[in-house]
């Protein structure tokens, strides 16, 4: 994929914030119990991953990541916003037309989230909401009642909502993410845009049920390096999933782009079903010119 393509929407990039990345996951540092992860890990599901890219290097994260995107074909990435981020600020004044931002959300701080959300979303024109349910402290079922008046605002607001399925590789409880709990949302918002991460295993073809069953349901392979993508996704893409399979990568946080992208051509998808998995799927969810 060179870099004059510009082919390619990642729903799963974020620019780096530090050496470590700790600020990432500070929210749910609380919930690991076990020492490895508390003390020894560089990310808490290290034991997942092989190749975490190393940052010592960097000199300007931000630059770097835009540089990177550009020798990919990485037209546009999906970003967290963070508000009064010095990171965030730069790259909305730099590079806005070349990101989506999401705005990761704690439903357990009430109606107060709700009047968080809008103002972000009038201010600063927010693309997408995202939350990990085993990851909020105290954690938060994909179904449960303090998830659905942000579930409406999503319909209000015309917001997709990105949410972290299946075991989560962080060493936490798994039952706020049971891909079950995703179906009585879709029935009961057949508006919302849902879009399903990391992976929905041991689960996925449960997750190809419902996405059969609901047209609104859609599936970001983030997290996972290619030759791992699960093979019935990668069959639902190529048969009746065509429109509902985007891809997302995990940069900086467990994958590099360079193993990515080295390994997407192996992945059997059919050429008109490759163009809607890099880009055409994603643009039309998130209204991105054709």
């Amino acid at each position: 994929m060179g870099s004059a393509s510009h082919a390619v929407i990642d729903l799963s990039l974020n620019i780096p914030v530090s050496l470590s990345n700790t600020e990432w996951y500070a929210p749910f540092l609380p919930l690991l119990r076990d020492a490895e992860s508390r003390e020894s890990f560089k990310m808490p599901a290290q034991y997942m991953f092989k190749g975490i890219p190393d940052l010592s290097k960097i000199d300007g994260f931000t630059d770097h990541t835009f540089a990177l995107m550009d020798r990919f074909g990485i037209e546009i990435a999906m970003m967290g916003f963070n508000e009064g981020s010095p990171v965030t600020a730069d790259v909305a004044a730099r590079y806005r037309h070349r990101v989506l931002f999401e705005l990761q959300i704690d439903p357990n701080r009430g109606v107060e989230e709700v009047r968080r959300i809008r103002r972000l979303h009038a201010d600063h024109g927010i693309d997408a909401l995202s939350i990990f349910p085993c990851g909020v402290v105290p954690q938060v079922p994909i179904d449960d009642k303090r998830m659905w008046p942000i579930y409406s605002l999503c319909c209000e607001l015309d917001l997709a909502i990105m949410v972290n399925v299946g075991v989560p590789g962080p060493r936490l409880p798994m039952a706020p993410q049971r891909v079950e709990l995703v179906d009585e949302v879709c029935w009961f918002f057949p508006e919302l845009k849902f879009v399903m991460r990391h992976g929905a295993e041991p689960w996925e073809a449960l997750a190809v049920k419902l996405m059969l069953k609901y047209p609104n349901l859609y599936y970001s392979t983030s997290a996972f390096a290619p030759k791992h993508y699960p093979k019935a996704i990668v069959d639902f893409a190529n048969t009746r999933g065509s429109n509902q399979v985007m891809y997302a990568g995990y940069y900086p946080s467990g994958l590099s782009l360079e193993r990515i992208f080295a390994e997407l051509p192996g992945v059997p998808f059919r050429d008109e079903v490759r163009r809607k998995f890099l880009r055409g799927n994603a643009a039309r969810l998130f209204r991105v010119a054709q």
